[in-house]
């Protein structure tokens, strides 16, 4: 039961970002847009959510922004045009490729390029590294005198 209310308190932590009526548009299908737009923009704050999931400050206010565009009724593109050239390329989720982002795009690949060559180059070691070696009669001789056995 404990299980099924902890599950359900998560699910519903995004859904309660924008938790005050005050903030949501009254207009359920611009709200619905509102949300949406929403998510495509990154809360610099949290970084690792959208506008939409986050209880910062930061993100109520770009959720404020995103509403009141929404409400005078600028589309989609405009109202995420308005934001991106506001705070630049970090706010959003989905930055476009170009050359101030093509690390950030191509960074991805160039782990998986370097843990593939790491990976490479451990089992080419492991595949030259020499076994035992015979011990020479002399090192036989020490052992056993080490040891206190009888020499063979």
């Amino acid at each position: 039961m404990i299980r099924w209310l902890l599950l359900l308190m998560l699910a519903a932590g995004p859904a309660l970002a924008v938790g005050d009526p005050a903030d949501q548009l009254p207009n359920p299908a611009q709200e619905e847009r509102a949300r949406v737009i929403g998510r495509e923009l990154r809360c610099m704050v949290c970084q690792n959510q959208s506008i939409e999931d986050s209880d910062a400050d930061l993100a109520r206010d770009l959720r404020r922004i995103v509403r009141e565009q929404v409400a005078q009724g600028k589309p989609d593109e405009a109202v995420l045009t308005f934001v991106h050239e506001r705070y630049g390329d970090f706010v959003l989720l989905k930055p476009p490729f170009k050359m101030a982002t093509a690390l950030l795009w191509g960074m991805p690949a160039i782990a998986l390029l370097g843990g593939a060559l790491l990976i490479r180059g451990m089992r080419r070691r492991q595949r030259v590294a020499p076994g035992p070696q015979e011990l020479t009669q002399a090192e036989r001789d020490r052992l056993a005198q080490l040891s206190g056995r009888p020499r063979e």
